[in-house]
């Protein structure tokens, strides 16, 4: 199954099955809050997200690969498990670097928002109409 073909599945079955054999086994990944090496790590985070993310979603806008990157274009929703549960949405880019066996060895997110823009959705609803 073709790279591109197995990411739309894991982006539209995230953070659940996701498929660790396309990652390198020292995949580095960067987003706003994390940053590190391996994929015990990067398993452990998607791990995370599932246990105390609720009603996560993820939408992808757009994916494209361009020889050894891949970028794709997506907005991730869930509600915190605070008391009142906001419903928290942040949009962005990632950006995957392949290596010559076609395994990703690297995943960097980027956000269209700060980390502060997104805190502040915890305690002040969005009125997005």
């Amino acid at each position: 199954m073709d790279i591109i073909e197995i990411l739309k599945a894991d982006y539209q079955r995230f953070p659940v099955d996701q498929t660790y054999s396309i990652y390198a086994p020292d995949v580095y990944f960067q987003d706003p809050v994390f940053k590190f090496r391996g994929l015990e790590l990067y398993k452990w985070m998607i791990k995370f997200i599932q246990t105390f993310f609720l009603n996560l979603k993820m939408d992808l806008h757009n994916i494209q690969r361009q020889e050894d990157i891949i970028k794709s274009e997506w907005t991730l929703n869930w509600n915190s498990p605070l008391p009142w549960k906001p419903r928290i949405s942040i949009s962005g880019w990632s950006e995957l670097r392949l290596n010559a066996d076609d395994l990703i060895v690297s995943h960097i997110d980027y956000w269209h928002c700060s980390r502060l823009d997104v805190l502040k959705q915890h305690f002040f609803s969005l009125n997005n109409g």
